[in-house]
């Protein structure tokens, strides 16, 4: 008997260590994987989708010049929209695709929006762009084909599968945000969208003039005409990426200086654009395509013009806002926080007032305000959102700048 007994301790006693060690190194692996949570949040953004109780309308994809210039709370508040923002900083043609693929797991929306700045990148840039897009993703057959995409020459896939293997060396750099966001991340969007209230305004900027749009008269402020120097600096969350390659990705080899400008976007672009549309279609969604009016990186008349043909050849709307700012009323003195790149939240609010109008008017979208199941969820998304506004207040006053977010 007790021969028995000790022959099946064996395997069990395998199994428990197995077990253990399973939870060690899951536990390790979440405790150094960045949490995002002050200055640099936009790693948070891909997860904060799968917390979502609701289905939306419209879905909205595409990289930094949607996330901060279109807010879904404001089209809840002015015309009952539903919507999301499925994008990340320097988000690429083809994550789009696959951000679009992946929501389509979860819901069918009736419109789908799609920035178009990053079709000016035909290949992938930049490692930690990658992981603050990819790792959020939950894992799917979408999130592996959206890996193998974005990989650059020196990523290993392997190390998004144990991300641990990437982000070992942060076990002696820990911090105190790494111990209180270890079971849930910092929740930093309303919808997907990234709120500022801070004004910089377009004179004052070093990276951004609006001498090249119709009507503009600013020169360029700084030694950087055209606006190609990094437009901001954002810190790397592994402190190891070398200062050689600091610059902002999204001004980086793609960026075309006025000798040489793109006359063609790139294949692969141009393929995932497609594939948008094709998938678009085969669900029955309205696909529409936007350009949002940022400053920088230079939006060429070579840019546009391809973007117009694509819409005329496929019968979809083109929304670029560089051809709206006296209807949507945006002042780049005032509406925007970092010099013209992207609106503040009183410039956001007026792109989406006009969105939400074409979007009312012309495509009918269903005006959910007085339909319970959606109205007291939007309720708390409110307070949350006010909630934000009032801190931003507080540290603008305290500080002058906004350092919680």
């Amino acid at each position: 008997m007790m021969d028995i007994i000790k022959k099946a301790k064996k395997p069990a006693a395998g199994v428990i260590s197995v077990g253990v060690f399973l939870v060690l190194f899951l536990g390790i692996q979440r405790l150094v994987v960045p949490k995002y949570a002050d200055g640099l949040p936009e790693g948070n953004f891909t997860a904060e989708y799968y917390d979502e109780t609701t289905d939306h309308d419209v879905i909205l994809i595409g990289d930094c010049e949607v996330y901060e210039n279109i807010d879904p709370i404001c089209l809840w508040s002015e015309y009952g929209i539903t919507s999301y923002i499925r994008g990340n900083a320097q988000q690429l043609a083809w994550q789009s695709y696959y951000m679009l693929e992946d929501t389509l797991r979860f819901e069918t929306p009736r419109v789908v929006i799609y920035n178009v700045q990053a079709l000016v990148h035909d290949r992938p840039q930049k490692e930690e762009y990658n992981r603050m897009t990819l790792d959020g993703m939950q894992w799917s057959p979408v999130k592996w084909k959206a890996i193998q995409a974005s990989l650059c020459e020196e990523e290993d896939f392997l190390d998004y599968i144990f991300p641990v293997l990437r982000y070992h060396n942060r076990i002696t750099g820990l911090q105190k945000e790494d111990f209180t966001y270890f079971h849930k991340r910092k929740k930093v969007t309303h919808n997907g969208y990234y709120m500022r209230i801070d004004v910089l305004p377009v004179s004052k900027s070093d990276v951004a003039d609006i001498s090249w749009l119709p009507g503009g008269e600013k020169e360029p402020a700084g030694e950087n005409p055209g606006g190609q120097e990094d437009p901001y600096d954002i810190d790397d969350p592994w402190g190891e990426i070398e200062e050689a390659h600091a610059d902002e990705p999204e001004l980086q080899s793609d960026t075309i200086t006025d000798k040489k400008r793109r006359e063609t976007f790139g294949r692969l672009p141009m393929e995932y654009l497609d594939r948008i549309r094709r998938l678009c279609e085969e669900k029955g969604i309205r696909l529409i395509l936007m350009k949002a009016p940022s400053l920088a990186p230079r939006w060429y008349e070579s840019d546009n013009r391809q973007v117009v043909e694509y819409a005329e050849r496929y019968d979809l709307p083109y929304i670029n806002f560089y051809d709206l700012l006296e209807e949507t009323g945006l002042d780049y003195e005032k509406d925007t926080y970092d010099g013209g790149l992207h609106m503040n939240l009183s410039g956001a609010d007026k792109l989406t007032k006009y969105l939400g109008k074409v979007l009312a008017e012309d495509y009918h979208m269903p005006d959910h305000r007085k339909d319970p199941r959606y109205a007291s969820i939007y309720r708390q998304k409110e307070k949350f959102y006010q909630d934000m506004i009032t801190v931003q207040q507080a540290e603008l006053e305290r500080f002058g700048e906004i350092r919680s977010y």
